[in-house]
């Protein structure tokens, strides 16, 4: 794995949690075109950016500034080779929210387990777990109740 292999990976891992900060649910989900995504109540999402970007848009509220008031911070990132077309990663993911009615705080935390592959030259996602395991107050930030345990 070359060092541009490396950054490339990189980018894609860091370019979730930008997109969906901003709000922009599509080139989130259009990240995933070729991946299939594991959500931790049991649901996968096969390679589909627009039911993905639906999963999304059922569930996050989205402010009138057209973010959900989120920042997601990733850390802990190791990528690791697997094979000259493949690789796998994983990642820490702190999400902080901040609305009107809530005072900046952690409001999930998990972890992002990741496959990539070379499709057509270029880094992609094929498989992302999703383990978010630790909850706060979820309450300004989905649009139903969940219930994480």
């Amino acid at each position: 794995m070359t060092a541009d292999d490396y950054f490339a990976i990189q980018r894609l891992v860091f370019s979730y949690p930008r997109f969906l900060d901003q709000g922009n649910l599509a080139a989130m989900a259009q990240l995933f075109e070729h991946a299939d995504v594991h959500f931790q109540d049991g649901r996968v999402c096969r390679s589909n950016p627009r039911e993905l970007q639906q999963i999304f848009a059922d569930f996050v509220r989205i402010y009138p500034d057209d973010t959900p008031r989120t920042r997601h911070l990733t850390a802990n990132l190791i990528i690791e080779p697997a094979g000259t077309e493949s690789a796998i990663a994983s990642c820490y993911v702190v999400v902080f929210q901040q609305t009107a009615e809530l005072p900046l705080q952690p409001i999930i935390a998990g972890d992002y387990r990741d496959r990539f592959a070379r499709v057509d030259g270029e880094w992609r996602f094929i498989e992302r777990f999703i383990g978010n395991d630790l909850f706060g107050d979820l309450g300004a930030h989905g649009k139903y109740d969940f219930a994480p345990l």
